[in-house]
């Protein structure tokens, strides 16, 4: 099955990084982070990946013309603008997808198991499949009484947070009709419309997901990857 990676943003909230090289190049523990994103999906059969460019695009597929990779990947990087979104990053795509295929963004990682994401979507034959996640909350959790006392205090947990989009798509090459425009995001309109439509399901996935939009996360991800909760 084809994997597409959104790599073409620009980053702004981890600019002492950006300000050089795409945000999926920024290394962690020593390896690009959208080279450890290919490793994942490698463990678990995956060869075909089409990373979809935009700001400084050339470093990526300059890395991937001259990196070593795992036997049978083939690697496709297509510009597909500097300022289009991503949902239009996704449509820009569409002569590359005629089937079901594979869709992440090239800042985050996670130990979602692909092979029951896909299971799960074929089982419920719908459009649209995502991975939901519940981070590790920024801050602890307290509850107030009517004077102000604290009568709870709880230290962050993912527990604080409710299920969001972690990505980690399967989707239905019809998806790519919803999209309209290279401003298209694709968490507006294309998923609010499927989920109007009853084709957007959720696979909940309650073990380590990380992304990558501060120094600090990136900290949090180096840690995870020491500390062996992320193999990739």
């Amino acid at each position: 099955m084809k994997v597409v990676i959104l790599a073409g943003g620009l980053g702004t909230r981890i600019s002492e990084y950006t300000k050089t090289i795409p945000k999926p190049m920024i290394r962690v523990c020593g390896k690009p982070i959208i080279h450890r994103i290919i490793d994942h999906y490698y463990f678990y059969g995956h060869k075909e990946f089409y990373i979809a460019l935009g700001y400084k695009g050339e470093v990526i597929k300059k890395y991937f013309e001259n990196c070593k990779l795992q036997k049978g990947i083939k690697i496709f990087c297509v510009e597909t603008g500097k300022k289009t979104m991503t949902g239009g990053r996704i449509k820009r795509l569409k002569k590359y997808i005629n089937s079901q295929f594979l869709l992440t963004y090239g800042d985050g990682l996670s130990d979602v198991n692909l092979k029951s994401l896909v299971k799960f979507h074929k089982k419920n034959k719908k459009l649209a499949t995502l991975t939901a996640v519940r981070p590790q909350a920024r801050f602890g959790k307290i509850k107030l009484n009517e004077k102000n006392k604290v009568v709870q205090f709880r230290e962050k947990s993912s527990l604080d947070v409710g299920w969001i989009n972690g990505g980690y798509f399967v989707l239905e090459p019809e998806v790519l009709s919803l999209i309209k425009y290279d401003k298209t995001y694709f968490e507006k309109e294309p998923l609010e419309m499927l989920s109007k439509k009853g084709q957007l399901m959720a696979y909940k996935h309650s073990k380590t997901w990380q992304c990558m939009d501060t120094t600090r996360d990136k900290i949090i991800l180096e840690n995870l990857i020491k500390n062996k909760k992320l193999k990739f």
